[in-house]
């Protein structure tokens, strides 16, 4: 029996809710989510890579699993998208880079073994800008994703084709990386959720740069109670990841909480508010819809005051640490196909090549410093909350923003100053959706929590959702289906294929 609503729009606890009670099949799922793709993508690009036939082959086992009466996992039968970045047995791994055009794995990663052992069906590959370099999804394999809810707009980096999947209705969850808010960024400007969790309860295993805290996988949904279930399945034992505590065979993470995550009382809560940090670019527009969304938002939190952790020194130590993370996984590229490199990663190598191994040691000991500076903050503080980006979506053939509001920005990735604040001292952080801008836009609030405090952080963000929802001016809206099937394709757009 199936719901009044379309099965493509449920959200995933709902979905597994119903598949539990025998009222959704996995396999009506899946395929109300690839009639959405089939009708939507064409105008937007974002699943570049699609096994049909496969999820629907899983679909059917999964519904034969459940006739038998063995128990079904937490993800049973939901359909999720995976970026271009995370390896799915037969599907192109492209990292959105034309050297690897013709990369086809023979086995998952272990983030997709742990998804698919959790019951959860791959059902292909999202786009993202090339290695994930940079906050504009565009690439020389796939070429362009489109925001949603305006085709000429950017949305976001680099897991931009995993939150237009998930603002379209092609799957309840989808998978995305963050570096300086590579899930975070995407998730405003296309109206969903995206969850940073803290470094290490996601493991790595197989992160280049080990022992560098600054990348890491994390959910991406349309609610932040779907992103907790996720992150029950993600955050496994894994000791390959040194970030990753396990003792005893488990980690030190309460995955219970995570998939029934606990009330929280925001009456009670610390609040600090900033626009900035103290240090990001961000534009005048942006500040006063932030301001415009604490006057709304503000009488339901609480005790609020405008303040922020210490971030002096930020852009020069995420500067210094992402170069020295690139220069260490892409500088090979760079010096044997140069060709074949697109400019952000070309330009990062060539800056990580700048600085000296002083300037390392010196960006080391200002991240420690800057990590106790954050610490002793939220000794006085439970949450923090921030626009989720510095500006709202511009065009997308423009590769990242050069200058906001008159003044130029340092790099491609200095626009990204609200997001690695909390990257650099490996604090958790979530973005959620929170009314439109002055151009019918989705705007995206930042909540960032206590490090290792995941599940508060969830906790708080999920009640914050829920009196947003209730409010006429905050409350999300999804994109306009019915233009989306009437667009064009998106591959016919003028420079829809960036420049070599």
């Amino acid at each position: 029996m199936t719901t009044a609503t379309d099965p493509a729009d449920l959200g995933a606890t709902e979905a597994r809710r119903l598949i539990a009670r025998r009222q959704l099949s996995a396999t009506e799922l899946a395929q109300a989510c690839i009639a959405r793709v089939q009708a939507v993508d064409p105008a937007v690009n974002a699943l570049v890579a699609r096994d049909f036939d496969g999820l629907l082959t899983a679909a059917r086992a999964a519904d034969a699993h459940q006739a038998s009466g063995a128990p079904l996992g937490p993800l049973h039968g939901l359909p999720v998208a995976i970026k271009d970045m995370n390896d799915v047995a037969g599907l192109p791994t492209t990292f959105g880079s034309e050297i690897f055009a013709d990369n086809v794995p023979a086995r998952d990663d272990a983030l997709v073994a742990g998804l698919r052992a959790a019951g959860a069906l791959p059902m292909g590959k999202t786009n993202n800008p090339e290695w994930s370099a940079g906050a504009n999804t565009r690439n020389r394999v796939y070429g362009t994703t489109a925001n949603p809810h305006d085709l000429n707009r950017n949305c976001g980096g680099s897991s931009g084709g995993s939150a237009v999947a998930l603002a379209c209705g092609y799957a309840p969850l989808a998978s995305g990386s963050d570096l300086g808010g590579s899930l975070r960024t995407p998730a405003a400007y296309c109206g969903v959720v995206g969850f940073r969790p803290s470094f290490g309860v996601v493991p790595g295993a197989a992160r280049a740069t080990g022992l560098l805290p600054q990348p890491t996988s994390g959910p991406m949904a349309r609610s932040v109670a779907d992103c907790g279930l996720m992150l029950s399945v993600m955050a496994t034992p894994d000791r390959r990841d040194p970030f990753t505590t396990v003792v005893g065979g488990r980690t030190a993470w309460d995955l219970a909480q995570f998939a029934c995550l606990p009330r929280c009382d925001t009456g009670s809560l610390r609040i600090a508010v900033t626009e900035d940090f103290g240090f990001a670019p961000v534009e005048t527009a942006t500040r006063a819809q932030f301001r415009a969304v604490l006057a709304t938002l503000g009488p339901h939190l609480g005790n609020t005051e405008e303040r922020a952790p210490d971030c002096s020194g930020a852009d020069r130590i995420f500067a210094v640490l992402r170069g020295l993370m690139f220069l260490a996984t892409h500088a090979a590229h760079v010096d044997r196909t140069p060709h074949l490199v697109g400019a952000n990663v070309t330009d990062n190598v060539a800056e990580a090549r700048r600085y000296s191994a002083a300037d390392v040691a010196q960006a080391l000991v200002m991240q420690g410093e800057y990590h106790r500076r954050w610490q002793a903050f939220f000794d006085t503080c439970d949450i923090v909350i921030s626009p989720a980006v510095t500006l709202q979506p511009r065009d997308w053939h423009e590769m990242y923003p050069t200058q906001i509001d008159g003044v130029a920005t340092h790099s491609y990735y200095h626009w990204l100053g609200l997001a690695y604040a909390a990257t650099i001292s490996g604090h958790p952080a979530i973005t959620i959706p929170c009314g439109r801008d002055r151009n019918g836009l989705p705007f995206g609030i930042q909540i960032v929590g206590r490090r290792h405090d995941d599940a508060g952080l969830l906790a708080a963000a999920a009640e914050i959702e829920g009196i947003i929802a209730g409010l006429p001016d905050l409350a999300p809206r999804g994109p306009d289906l019915a233009a989306l099937r009437a667009a064009p394709p998106l591959a016919q757009a003028a420079k829809f294929m960036p420049p070599a």
